[in-house]
């Protein structure tokens, strides 16, 4: 059976798109197609029906899938005692990061990395740290610096590596800071009573989707308070919540890291929250040395 094909299977699975599993690839979509179809012949069961446009596994296909990663699992395991035995530090290495951390976190760490190990083919696939946890727990990547989740699977390692606090945020004209005086243009803080928060919640908020690890952290200390958000828009890119802040479009709940003169912190007494951010690894999955290596290196930024 080919590897290069169960590879395009499993890439396939994990994308729902020909097209996107082309891209991740680095192959053409007629290449992506040939080495299905070529599966498909020699399991003699079709394993994808196109249904509207989406990709969807077969029940060939369904059961085909947790074979298919145990085989790729297998034999990056095989491969990876083997460079341990070696000692080298290359080859191709997968690592998924989420948009957050990857601009405000991993720079200074992946130009160490590119630097000390440039046998390494480096990439970086930006994912919400959900979906990465999944690709994590399937063994389709080694390593994932992401938000880390609240009730982790069994099969998870976590390393925390940093503590994210998270605010309120307002723009500088939102109507809940009309009784204040004048806002200094720097960057500021400003105490809030709990009875200004509830007044805070009548107005439209800017959230992360439900579901999301850092909503799930937002929803439980809102409802500490006894808030009932009134949710304008949803959206999983921070940055783009940022900007709709800064215009007057809600409130939010955001990084400190993200916050600038655009924007106004609201403290309130006992609201303190935090997202943790750090390594996901799978336990059973022996890691290549250049996941080793990259690990250590984020490690050590925490100190």
């Amino acid at each position: 059976m080919d590897i290069p094909s169960i590879e395009t299977f499993l890439m396939v699975t994990r994308t729902g798109s020909f097209s996107q599993a082309a891209e991740r690839l680095f192959l053409t979509q007629p290449a992506v197609s040939k080495r299905i179809s070529a599966l498909e012949n020699e399991l003699n069961y079709p394993l994808f029906d196109r249904v509207k446009k989406h990709i969807v596994l077969t029940e060939a296909g369904r059961i085909f899938l947790p074979r298919a990663q145990a085989i790729i699992e297998e034999l990056n395991n095989s491969k990876n005692a083997l460079a341990k035995m070696r000692g080298e530090v290359a080859g191709e290495f997968l690592m998924i990061t989420s948009h957050h951390i990857g601009l405000h976190y991993l720079p200074p760490v992946l130009k160490q990395y590119v630097n000390a190990y440039p046998q390494v083919d480096l990439h970086l696939d930006f994912m919400e740290s959900e979906a990465a946890c999944q690709a994590v727990e399937n063994a389709e990547i080694e390593l994932a610096v992401i938000t880390l989740p609240n009730h982790p699977a069994p099969c998870l390692t976590l390393e925390n590596i940093w503590s994210d606090p998270l605010s309120i945020t307002v723009n500088r004209d939102h109507p809940v800071l009309a009784s204040r005086s004048p806002i200094n243009p720097v960057k500021d803080k400003i105490l809030i009573s709990e009875n200004e928060l509830q007044q805070l919640s009548h107005y439209p908020a800017i959230l992360p989707d439900k579901g999301t690890f850092t909503r799930e952290l937002i929803d439980q200390f809102l409802a500490g308070f006894n808030i009932t958000v009134q949710e304008k828009l949803s959206n999983n890119y921070l940055e783009t919540i940022k900007m709709m802040v800064s215009v007057g479009l809600g409130w939010s709940v955001l990084p400190d890291t993200l916050i600038d003169h655009s924007l106004i912190q609201l403290q309130v007494k006992n609201f303190n929250t935090g997202r943790q951010l750090g390594i996901v690894s799978h336990k059973d999955r022996t890691l290549s040395q250049a996941a080793l290596k990259m690990k250590q290196l984020i490690i050590n930024a925490r100190s």
